[in-house]
């Protein structure tokens, strides 16, 4: 009697643990169900994202900023409106000339998608001695793998003017959101490109010695230039 009791117990135990054991097998295959579907969605969203980025709204400036524009342009040369009038011979002057430049980034990014076809393409931001842009490049339909896809480029600009020197340094590069190693940009990522090579004679020296100040705000760039 004792001995079927112990027999039954032994048979209750087992077919107890049995259970336990196809509901604990069950729970890690819904739980490595569940993962598997919540990585797919996460991959399908950093792909559209980041490897088949959609195309830039353009910047549509209002009537007010356009007309601030327009004046803007107009002062750097007054013949930007001049539609198909015909040019007037004139003597040339320095006098009056204006020397000091401001684009807000709205403006900027206005020009960029009424006058050049990098409207839906190119993507400029302004913040504190930093200038960033988005870039959209696509690719020949003949290149392998990516043929026909769209290609996301990011990079950022440090612009400041310090000690009499205007001072432009490459932040980085990112590519579909990967950061370039600074190896592959060759080495001159954090450089002051002025301070580096504006001692040689070329174009940086040029540059520099041009400038008298440049300044870059959140949303505003400002650049005064030297007689």
């Amino acid at each position: 009697m004792t001995e079927n009791k112990m027999k039954k117990s032994y048979n209750n135990e087992n077919k107890s643990y049995t259970n336990e054991k196809k509901s604990g097998c069950a729970r890690t295959v819904l739980l490595v169900v569940v993962i598997a579907m919540l990585t797919s969605v996460v991959t399908v969203w950093a792909a559209s994202v980041y490897l088949f980025p959609k195309k830039f709204k353009p910047v549509s400036l209002s009537e007010r900023e356009e007309r601030v524009l327009d004046e803007k342009l107009v002062q750097l040369d007054t013949s930007t409106n001049t539609g198909n009038a015909s040019l007037t011979p004139e003597r040339y002057s320095e006098e009056g000339a204006l020397r000091e430049i401001h684009f807000t980034e709205r403006e900027i990014n206005g020009m960029l998608a009424k006058n050049t076809d990098l409207a839906d393409k190119l993507a400029i931001d302004l913040s504190d001695d930093l200038a960033s842009a988005k870039l959209l490049i696509p690719l020949d339909p003949d290149f392998p793998v990516l043929g026909g896809k769209t290609v996301r480029v990011t990079a950022g600009l440090e612009l400041r003017y310090d000690e009499g020197n205007p001072v432009v340094a490459l932040k980085g590069i990112s590519l579909w959101g990967v950061p370039i190693p600074n190896a592959w940009l060759g080495g001159i990522k954090n450089v002051d490109l002025v301070k580096e090579f504006g001692t040689e004679e070329g174009f940086w020296k040029t540059f520099s010695a041009g400038i008298e100040n440049i300044r870059v705000e959140d949303g505003l760039l400002t650049i005064k230039l030297r007689e």
